[in-house]
């Protein structure tokens, strides 16, 4: 395979490093855009010693697959977003350089256009349907440990759960704060647009970016789209459940022919060997270099090559 370092977006105000991947052979390649789940990460997912996009894209070149993969606008240019007094957004961190990469990947002779598809991981399988109905037009989907919920109740219930391991001298404290994270939800979608610009939330964000994840919600995206979907999670993945999400998708989408399901048993949210079954331990899933086995690649290329 041959790597070549690009930049996305290279004319705009955020232009992002990043990597083409594309397998030995003159083409023309069947290819996918890597996007990221919630969060500031590099053009790999690296997250501790776990390289999801890195590994997602070097295994599907090895079974004649191109990829694209960039740092996330908000890894590369946090600062210069938050200095910039606007407030950040859901399309302007992820929708529109989703757009810009698969824009690039129909541009090269090498790739098949008609061919190019997108593996979005985590709220990046969230988004989507949203970047497929808003220009993405994509061959296909593939949401990697996704969730059809809204993004407030997936960081709620994550909190739940996390208190079921806080120390008894603290837990009047996360009582507490677990209390005023839902109370500052509360009538979100009640609220306009500039009402929930006005009310900050952490790492730079406001509600208005959890409103614009929820309405409309990432089952309404889905009903707007017909094209072929490929939904994959681990059986022990704690930050999204197999029996709550995993199950809402196949509730929601089950009787479309062209949608198709696979758990990994085992495997944890960045599809590699799980070590815990507590939210709690989540940095430790993440703190031994590990890699995504040929199962999942397998699944992956075989069900981009049967579209």
């Amino acid at each position: 395979m041959k790597q070549e370092s690009i930049v996305l977006g290279k004319n705009t105000r955020y232009p992002l490093k990043g990597k083409l991947t594309v397998p030995d052979g003159p083409g023309p390649f069947p290819a996918v855009v890597l996007v990221h789940g919630s969060g500031s990460s590099n053009m790999d997912e690296k997250v501790g010693k776990v390289t999801p996009f890195r590994d997602i894209a070097e295994g599907l070149a090895a079974r004649g697959i191109a990829a694209v993969r960039y740092d996330k606008r908000s890894y590369a240019h946090g600062l210069k977003m938050l200095l910039s007094r606007q407030t950040i957004t859901v399309r302007e961190e992820t929708v529109e350089d989703a757009l810009l990469a698969a824009a690039l990947l129909r541009r090269d002779p090498r790739i098949d256009a008609g061919k190019v598809f997108l593996i979005g991981h985590s709220m990046g399988a969230m988004l989507a349907p949203r970047i497929e109905c808003e220009g993405g037009d994509f061959r296909g989907l593939i949401l990697l440990a996704g969730s059809p919920r809204r993004l407030e109740e997936i960081l709620i219930s994550q909190t739940e759960e996390a208190m079921d391991s806080v120390p008894a001298f603290a837990e009047k404290l996360a009582q507490k704060q677990l209390r005023d994270l839902r109370q500052s939800f509360d009538g979100l979608y009640a609220l306009t647009d500039e009402e929930a610009k006005a009310k900050k939330m952490g790492g730079g964000t406001t509600l208005y970016y959890f409103k614009e994840m929820g309405q409309p919600t990432v089952a309404d995206w889905l009903t707007k789209t017909q094209k072929p979907i490929l939904v994959a999670q681990g059986s022990r993945d704690v930050q999204v459940k197999a029996d709550v999400d995993f199950a809402l998708y196949r509730q929601l989408l089950g009787d479309r022919e062209n949608v198709t399901f696979r758990l990994f048993e085992g495997l944890n949210h960045a599809f590699v060997p799980a070590v815990s079954d507590s939210i709690a331990d989540a940095k430790k899933e993440f703190a031994a270099e590990r890699h995504i086995g040929p199962e999942v690649l397998d699944t992956i290329a075989d069900w981009i090559k049967a579209q």
